[in-house]
């Protein structure tokens, strides 16, 4: 049986994150596993600007106001999450394509579980499960808990 230690949300902000975070620290507070929460900054943004000459300053900028937002959702996403208190709740903030930035912070923790929203921001996302969920099912080494 499965008794995970430590536990893996990826999250978008979005509703679909908020319910996926909810199980996530359900689990955890069942079996005192600890929580990571994890937010992918998508690359492509960035390298869309640059290709528009804008210079390197306001790009910079730019990237320092992603992060800043990213954590301050972060903490509020946290903070409207009951029981978040009751867990040991560890956040990263990364830069990359977010299925591989997933699957590389899974193997790098030593993941036990991963518990992720079967869709995001996408406004294909009414459609079918995301591309990044459907990534992650494919290719993770560790069982993974697909919410709606």
């Amino acid at each position: 049986m499965l008794r995970p230690a430590k536990i893996l949300v990826p999250t978008d902000f979005s509703e679909a994150s908020d319910k996926a975070l909810k199980q996530g620290i359900d689990i955890a507070r069942q079996y005192k596993a600890e929580l990571h929460l994890l937010h992918v900054i998508p690359l492509d943004l960035s390298y869309a600007l640059a290709d528009y000459a804008i210079p390197t300053q306001a790009i910079e900028a730019f990237e320092k106001q992603q992060l800043e937002g990213a954590s301050r959702s972060m903490k509020e996403q946290i903070a409207r999450s009951p029981g978040s208190g009751d867990i040991e709740v560890n956040c990263d903030i990364v830069k990359g394509i977010a299925y591989e930035e997933i699957l590389k912070q899974a193997k790098d923790r030593g993941i036990d579980l991963i518990v992720i929203a079967s869709l995001g921001k996408s406004g294909l996302a009414k459609y079918f499960v995301g591309s990044v969920a459907r990534n992650v099912l494919k290719k993770a080494h560790c069982p993974v808990l697909l919410t709606r």
